[in-house]
């Protein structure tokens, strides 16, 4: 018996919901959520080979893996669905789709989105207020959050979680403080490790790095990798080698095999020209058998995702990407842009190390989506 549209939205439902990360995530989760929403948008396109048309349901799990994504074109498709096929466009859809202009950059899209909705619930509240958060637009989530309360919805932890964020975002460290102590004593929450992390990180960016390494020493959890990493970052941005040490071995403890945090401590060395020590931690790497993982970059277009390494020429258009890159890299200079290569792991010279920043996994994406860009302008 051919599965009807309960049972695909059983499946995609399940992948769905563990596609979803909250903020900050462990980058070693990310690849297992990123797989479950890939997954998600092979069984749709299966569940349309099949004839069995979506609802409601379904677009909430196809909407929900291209916020993840970041596929925008895709979630754009499922909205244009929603109207024309005059489907309801209810809470859970408003939410998936504020969540999906938000991680897209679209953030005039979610806010004109969330101001339309028949009805609003705390998880609208709280994706609108996240997206304004990692936006930037930290006084403008503060302000929505008190007139999420003044319409008579309770804060849960995602809230707080998402209000601590546009706090760290936008440098309000008093506030920030604020809305953690109020979990307990004023909504009766019980902060978890991602408050913990936000806390962190809150702190490392205001360089109050002392004062967050005081609160991952005294919090009543045992800490994770993310909190000493968020800690470790902070320590590099400051200068501060003595509590990055620190991070480093307590990271090393619980995750002796992940060679970023050898990396960051090894990036501390390098821009304190401490040369011997970056080199006898990259022997002892070799030693250890740890190797780094290169980074790769995710660009969608026209519905399909490109992925990139660090100096990759496996692409197609390869030579049209090279050609495109050396054109940004020309204006960029002629506006005076120098790339950061304080943090680059050897003793090399200067050029060399921009020209390895020059061919990093980012800017190779964002060559080929302007040259896919530009392709389809004309």
């Amino acid at each position: 018996m051919d599965p009807d549209v309960a049972t695909w939205n059983s499946i995609l439902s399940a992948y769905a919901r563990n596609s979803s990360v909250n903020f900050p995530a462990d980058p070693g989760l990310l690849d297992e959520h990123t797989s479950s929403s890939l997954e998600v948008l092979n069984l749709f396109s299966r569940m349309q080979k099949s004839l069995v048309g979506p609802n409601e349901v379904t677009l909430v799990a196809l909407i929900t893996a291209c916020a993840e994504l970041g596929a925008l074109s895709q979630g754009i498709w499922a909205h244009v669905y929603i109207v024309k096929n005059r489907l309801t466009l209810n809470h859970f859809i408003g939410t998936a789709l504020i969540t999906l202009y938000a991680n897209s950059g679209c953030l005039g899209f979610a806010r004109q989105l969330f101001y339309q909705l028949p009805y609003t619930d705390i998880f609208c509240f709280n994706a609108m207020i996240r997206g304004l958060a990692i936006h930037g637009c930290g006084g403008e989530a503060l302000d929505l959050f008190e007139i999420m309360k003044e319409e008579g919805f309770a804060p849960d932890d995602v809230t707080i979680l998402a209000v601590m964020c546009a706090c760290s975002h936008a440098g309000l460290v008093d506030e920030g403080r604020k809305y953690f102590d109020s979990m307990a004593s004023i909504y009766r929450l019980e902060p978890k490790l991602e408050h913990y992390c936000c806390l962190v990180d809150l702190l490392g960016r205001a360089g109050l790095v002392k004062e967050a390494e005081e609160r991952i020493l005294t919090m009543p959890m045992r800490p994770n990798g993310v909190l000493w990493r968020s800690l470790l970052g902070a320590a590099r941005v400051h200068g501060d080698l003595e509590i990055g040490e620190v991070a480093v071995k307590k990271l090393l403890e619980l995750e002796p095999e992940t060679s970023g945090n050898n990396v960051l401590l090894s990036n501390m060395y390098s821009c304190m020209k401490r040369w011997d020590d970056a080199k006898r931690l990259r022997e002892l790497m070799k030693e250890r058998g740890v190797h780094k993982t290169p980074g790769s970059s995710l660009v969608e277009v026209d519905g399909a995702m490109h992925e990139f390494l660090i100096g990759d020429k496996s692409h197609p258009h390869t030579r049209d990407i090279y050609v495109k890159l050396e054109e940004m890299n020309t204006k960029l200079q002629e506006y005076g842009h120098r790339a950061r290569s304080r943090d680059m792991l050897f003793d090399i010279e200067e050029e060399e190390k921009e020209d390895a920043l020059s061919y990093h996994s980012e800017r190779l994406a964002i060559a080929f989506a302007l040259i896919a860009t530009d392709s389809y302008t004309c």
